[in-house]
Parts: structure tokens; sequence; C-alpha cells
């Protein structure tokens, strides 16, 4: 598993958008029961405080000690540097599996099997992320440049896979039918900007130029932007969820 985040830890804590609460009690009420959640490469532990408000217990894993020192210190909350595909978790003891923003960075027969392990009879595995985001016409046509042009030789092979919206990695398990979901929030430009910041594509353009290309496209985002001090931005989620 890659690791393209600890270096920017505290920003992708503070700028990464937040999973809508409906999501994550359609697939908390998919488990079996409430006892165990594992929020794995849980980042910031941005998902792993939403299920400690349904589970008696979340075991939370990463492999970024930085990430993990920005995230919620919670009582049911354990946190553990360990990857996503060798855990110390005990076997068919887990409810729920939840994967955000970061399946697209296992060795995905690896982790399969880890997680068949870890379940319980009808436990249920949640892969989820996020798209490009959305704003209006103006703004989004300077993303999709920096993101589509400026930044295209710097993503990550992976990267592919969200852009595919899951659709293209094997999911080795019985599928269940998801409704659509939208995190949406309000946003001003500053934290747009400090949310682009934070793409690996980004950084790994910034390590090789010396120069970041957010930069580049300040202007033009400001100029889209115009007078509102702020817009409503959406990600449209993707998802692949099921059970043993």
């Amino acid at each position: 598993m890659k690791d393209n985040f600890s270096g920017h830890a505290a920003d992708y804590a503070k700028y990464r958008p937040t999973y809508p609460h409906e999501l994550i009690a359609h697939l908390v009420a998919l488990a079996p029961s409430h006892t165990l959640a594992w929020d794995c490469a849980t980042g910031n532990g941005q998902v792993a405080g939403m299920l400690s408000e349904y589970f008696a217990s979340v075991v939370a894993t990463d492999i970024s000690e930085q990430q993990l020192r920005n995230a919620p210190q919670l009582l049911n909350i354990q946190y553990l540097i360990e990857p996503a595909e060798h855990t110390s978790l005990s076997t068919s003891s887990v409810d729920l599996i939840v994967v955000a923003q970061a399946v697209h960075w296992f060795e995905f027969e690896l982790f399969y099997k880890e997680a068949k392990r870890v379940l319980k009879p009808q436990g249920v595995l949640a892969l989820i992320g996020y798209g490009l985001i959305r704003i209006d016409s103006s703004v989004d046509k300077v993303i999709e440049r920096l993101y589509d042009g400026i930044l295209s030789s710097y993503w990550d092979v992976e990267r592919r896979y969200i852009d595919e919206n899951y659709r293209t990695i094997p999911f080795p398990f019985t599928e269940l039918e998801v409704p659509h979901f939208t995190m949406t929030s309000t946003w001003t430009l500053e934290q747009l900007i400090g949310y682009l910041n934070t793409w690996s594509a980004v950084k790994h353009y910034e390590k090789q130029h010396q120069e970041n290309p957010v930069g580049l496209v300040e202007q033009e985002l400001r100029q889209a932007w115009g007078n509102d001090p702020h817009k409503t931005v959406s990600f449209e989620i993707i998802s692949r969820v099921g059970k043993v």
C-alpha cells in the first residue's frame, strides 16, 4: 500500500470533505450486528469517528502515524499502525469494514483475503470514495484544466480506479445495491485551494518542479469564483458494497 499523505496529514485532516451521515447510517444498517467495525486506512479518522456513534468498538488502522495523530481520540476507537493486507484483528470478529477513498492503493488479493478472514458471517465490506469536485461551470473548467491538463502525468496509475467509479476493481463478494449519495458542503475559495493542495498529484508535481501547480491556476480560479464569499461544492459518492 502506498502512503502519499503522511507529508501533509494536517492539511488532509483540515480540508478533506466529510462523508454524508446518511451514507454511514445506510452501511451500518447492513451489518449483522454493531459490535465491531474496522475503518481500514482510516487516515485522519473521519469515518472512524462516524462509526463510533453506532458500534460498541471501532478499530481504525493506517500505515501513516502522522495521519493518526490528527484523528479524533474517542474511548471506543482503537488506532493501530497496520497495513490493510495484514492486521491483528481476530478471525470472524468484524461486523463492518469501511475503506474510504483508499482501496485503490491496496494489494487487492491480499486485502480481500484479510477482509474475508476477519468478517463475521454476513459481515459487510464497504468500499467508498468520491470523484472530482463540482462547483459551477466556470470554476469546474479551471479545476478540470488542473486535473486533466497540468497534472495529467502526475497522478499515480491507481487514480484511474476512482475515475472509473471503482467499477473496474476486482470485488469477490456478493454485491449489494447502494442508493446514490452526494457529499455537499459550503466552502470559501480558500477552502477550495486548501483542498486542491492535498491532491497527491500536486505533491508529485511539487517534488519534481519545486513549484506549486495550484499557483499556476490560482488567479484564474479567483476570477472564475467571483465575489461570492461561499459556494456549494459537491462530490459524487462512489461505492462497492458486499457480503462474504
